[in-house]
């Protein structure tokens, strides 16, 4: 078989690995836009749920890939500048870097060939591929090409984002709130490297317009986030990497295939940052691909119609947390006035999909402390 691959990401990688390894008589080549070290990123993280599948899939290929992870066992939510620890959340995180040159060196040694500063955007391109993974990006120009076919439909969300490192080693991942004058700002944080932090912030409209941040450069926008988080940063400064403001973009596909093309990773379905990584989603995307095209060697029809029948509801109710996730920030000046922990309750129980119930299983030191909170003074 042969398979062309659009986007060397960790969707477009790992299924070449996957499919090389099984498959190695088949000749498959990755198509990459950027040079090999380029990367826009900063960290990667994993709840130790999302890595599971990565074991169970290939566990040589995950213990390299986990090698030099930075882990931590719990999270923090910073109100008020009162940090509350949530136990039991297991976290693993590495640099976007990093965990592209795993994936590099593994595709290489399977023997998949990867074309850097190779720009394809049609498939037409490549006329003798009898598979063609458009695996290109949120942006992807191959649906925005093939939109009739793919149907996809884009929820553009309010709040503005930048991605900034620190040299701040947030160990826990963090999520901190500050309430300004201007409005409020949240910054979700997290370390992924012994000396590095991924520091994302995030701001609704209104305020990032009141303070100007709609025409700051990029080096005046890091100054002015610096001074708002300046306690929580203590004395250690943002780094730039292209971080320009965003918003976050909820995309999906009505029809996940066309003829021999299929769609993988954001190019297919994006979610949002605070529910754990799209890499996650985008990787068992991949391994679902494979196995789909595995089962059906002769019959590319019928695989792509197996892996989006695998995937297509554990995807649209990952969108549909995601999207909670979403209404949840964008309305949280509605939720300030909340304590400390009464806050951090209620941003645990935001997407519908973990109960009281199941806090007390995981924490139950953390769901004392909330029944302590609302329970009447006179009651006790």
């Amino acid at each position: 078989m042969k398979i062309a691959v659009i986007g060397g990401g960790p969707a477009g990688l790992y299924f070449s690995l996957l499919m090389k390894q099984r498959h190695p008589e088949d000749d498959i080549v990755v198509h990459e836009r950027n040079a090999a070290n380029a990367t826009y990123g900063w960290g990667v993280v994993f709840s130790d749920i999302a890595l599971a599948f990565l074991k169970d899939a290939d566990e040589a290929f995950f213990r390299k890939f986990t090698a030099h992870h930075t882990r931590c066992d719990h999270m923090e939510i910073v109100h008020r500048g009162v940090p509350v620890r949530l136990s039991n959340n297991h976290f693993s995180r590495t640099s976007r870097i990093d965990m592209l040159h795993v994936l590099q060196q593994a595709c290489a040694d399977a023997g998949v060939e990867v074309c850097y500063e190779s720009h394809v955007t049609d498939p037409a391109q490549l006329p003798d591929a009898d598979v063609i993974v458009a695996a290109d990006g949120v942006n992807s120009e191959v649906r925005t090409r093939m939109a009739e076919h793919f149907g996809p439909s884009f929820d553009e969300r309010r709040n503005k984002f930048a991605w900034y490192g620190t040299s701040r080693t947030f160990h826990p991942v963090s999520l901190i709130f500050r309430q300004t004058p201007h409005g409020v700002f949240m910054a979700h944080a997290y370390q992924y490297s012994p000396e590095r932090s991924t520091f994302l912030v995030e701001v609704d409209p209104d305020t990032w317009q009141r303070c100007g941040l709609d025409t700051a450069t990029e080096d005046e926008s890091r100054a002015f986030c610096e001074q708002i988080f300046a306690d929580d940063l203590q004395g250690h400064s943002l780094l730039t990497n292209r971080s320009h403001w965003f918003q976050a973009r909820v995309v999906s596909n009505a029809r996940w295939s066309h003829g021999n093309v299929v769609l993988l990773g954001d190019a297919l379905r994006s979610v949002h940052f605070s529910l754990g990584s799209g890499t996650r989603m985008a990787m068992q995307d991949a391994i679902a691909l494979f196995e789909a095209l595995s089962a059906n060697r002769s019959d590319v029809p019928a695989a792509f119609a197996a892996f989006e029948q695998s995937r297509r509801s554990a995807s649209d109710r990952f969108q549909d947390a995601a999207r909670r996730s979403l209404d949840w920030y964008e309305s949280v000046d509605t939720r300030m006035h909340l304590d400390p922990v009464r806050f951090a309750y209620d941003y645990m129980l935001r997407t519908g999909r973990v109960t009281h119930e199941d806090l007390r299983a995981r924490d139950p030191e953390f769901v004392a402390q909330v029944e302590a909170a609302t329970t009447p003074a006179h009651a006790a």
